[in-house]
């Protein structure tokens, strides 16, 4: 897959991001699959579309903004 076709599927990205899905090994349809899975998860397996296979969750996971950190947890009570 060339940088012109992952920035065709996902418009403008930082260099990094690029190098990190070269790097995978993936298809241009792999690629399209895990950009499908980020925007509508719960329709595909609605769908009854099959869980995405090692190469398109290695993909999710680079694609997929970091989950929220909520900052510093407080202790569990009596554990300080």
């Amino acid at each position: 897959m060339t940088r012109d076709d992952i920035i065709s599927v996902l418009g403008p990205v930082d260099e990094a991001v690029l190098a990190d899905i070269a790097l995978t090994g993936a298809s241009l349809g792999e690629l399209r699959e895990a950009f499908a899975w980020i925007g509508a998860d719960e329709a595909l397996v609605n769908e009854g579309r099959h869980l995405p296979g090692a190469r398109v969750a290695r993909l999710i996971e680079i694609l997929e903004p970091p989950e929220e950190d909520d900052g510093p947890r407080a202790p569990a009570a009596g554990f300080e």
